[in-house]
């Protein structure tokens, strides 16, 4: 009888033991997932810092709107995307486009209808830039940075896009800005100001329009068969004197 209750007394606190040391090996498991969590978190915050210095430093205090291509040539300054598989010989068009009016095109249709709308946007952008053999190096919301291994390719797409979406009745209108560099040498300011003037080449451009710096303009041969413009002389922000932008004939 002796032995019996003894046993039993083992078992018991062997079952409390246990129940403490799931409870220990829970909480260990709960401060695991939350310094994770703090950890993603963190990096994520020390991003946004820099995009947020970054745009502060570029525009000042007064930057409360910006377009999704400014947000993406911010993210792309940051994260410093490789294109080097894109560009053997190491040049790179830039294409950045974006919806225009897109907040007025949203509060008019409504949420769910805008987001149906990019959804379609989206495939449709997709579809032509692999059929060129280009790559979406980032989408966000409306907006697209693509890259081409060739100036031609680049407008080649560009203009499919706007044709296709010359024959929707959709009524959106995308400006597309494109611009080609050395983009993908690192330890120097060239992937930063290359991508800046795709940037600013597209938010100088109206909807509906291709505009293409001289850089795209002079690599695109007769046989492309690509027409464009007398071209413009344009002001960008960050960059000193004129620079010359071609519309693309559609």
């Amino acid at each position: 009888m002796a032995v019996v209750v003894a046993e039993a007394v083992v078992i018991a606190v062997l079952s409390v033991q246990i129940r403490r040391w799931k409870r220990e090996v829970a909480e260990l498991r709960r401060k695991v997932d939350t310094r994770a969590t703090l950890l993603s978190g963190g990096q994520q915050a020390v991003k946004t810092m820099w995009q947020t210095a970054n745009i502060l430093r570029k525009e000042g205090f007064g930057a409360a709107v910006r377009s999704n291509i400014e947000d993406l040539a911010d993210w792309a300054e940051v994260e410093r995307p490789d294109l080097a598989r894109l560009a053997p010989n190491g040049r790179v068009a830039i294409v950045f486009s974006d919806i225009e009016e897109s907040t007025a095109l949203n509060e008019r249709i409504g949420d769910r209808a805008w987001v149906r709308l990019i959804d379609r946007h989206d495939r449709m952008v997709s579809r032509h830039v692999k059929r060129h053999g280009g790559h979406v190096v980032k989408s966000q919301g409306d907006g697209f940075m693509i890259a081409f291994a060739q100036a031609s390719e680049a407008v080649r797409c560009s203009v499919d896009i706007q044709r296709e979406l010359g024959k929707r009745p959709d009524g959106i209108r995308v400006r597309i800005g494109i611009h080609a560099g050395k983009s993908v040498r690192r330890g120097d300011d060239l992937f930063g100001r290359n991508v800046a003037m795709a940037a600013r080449v597209a938010a100088a451009a109206d909807g509906g329009q291709i505009l293409v710096s001289e850089p795209v303009r002079d690599s695109v041969t007769a046989e492309d068969q690509i027409a464009f413009d007398d071209g413009r002389d344009v002001e960008l922000k960050g960059f000193s004197g004129a620079q010359r932008l071609y519309a693309v004939a559609l």
